[in-house]
């Protein structure tokens, strides 16, 4: 089974991420990145902005459904076929989706990589307090 990992982090945290991993495969050596597919939005508003129950409920029915094709997609979920090709052109640039040819005719077919999403979202309450500098 293959699961997306969705979690949302600061940019400077994934910037630091992303420059181990290249180093890593620089050296040769693995990373346990190379076993799990993940997307790190910056915010939880880039994350809520992006996936929507809308988009959600697509990517679920083509997994699902297996469309032919994005009129289909759009069929299936009873949304009209432009906002769906949008959805699905704005899915497929964050990696959620795939699109590829060969469906009838020659159609756009959608489908979804993963079988599974989990979503790991830190959302503080309140900023973290430096305890090591509070007096006692």
């Amino acid at each position: 089974m293959t699961t997306l990992h969705i979690t949302v982090g600061d940019r400077e945290q994934l910037r630091e991420e992303t420059l181990q991993f290249v180093q890593d495969a620089e050296a040769g050596e693995q990373s346990t990145h190379d076993e799990k597919s993940v997307i790190q939005f910056g915010s939880y508003s880039d994350l809520v902005d992006s996936l929507t129950p809308l988009c959600l409920d697509l990517i679920q029915t083509i997994a699902k459904e297996g469309p032919q094709s994005m009129r289909e997609a759009a069929r299936l979920v009873g949304r009209d076929v432009s906002d769906v090709h949008s959805a699905l052109k704005h899915l497929e640039v964050l990696g959620l989706i795939q699109i590829e040819d060969g469906g009838p005719s020659g159609a756009m077919q959608p489908a979804v990589p993963f079988d599974r999403i989990e979503m790991h979202i830190d959302y503080p309450l309140v900023d973290s307090i430096d305890t090591t500098s509070a007096g006692a």
